[in-house]
């Protein structure tokens, strides 16, 4: 659902395990939200911080650059 996600997880090198404890979830729970794209605001303040990028970018339908 959000390109930009999975291509940020891949360049840290980061499993959907190693993200979902960050976020203090479950593997499964996060391979949903990852899936249907449901995060609360709090995961996404979190997995921007984690990927240092700023959330138009992360959750955008498209693949795009970091800026």
């Amino acid at each position: 659902m959000f390109p930009n996600l999975n291509a940020e997880q891949a360049r840290f090198d980061y499993t959907n395990k190693n993200v979902a404890d960050y976020l203090g979830i479950s593997r499964s729970t996060y391979e949903w939200k990852k899936k249907t794209g449901k995060f609360v605001v709090e995961e996404c303040t979190k997995l921007c911080d984690l990927f240092k990028v700023n959330f138009d970018y992360l959750f955008s339908n498209s693949v795009n650059k970091p800026a």
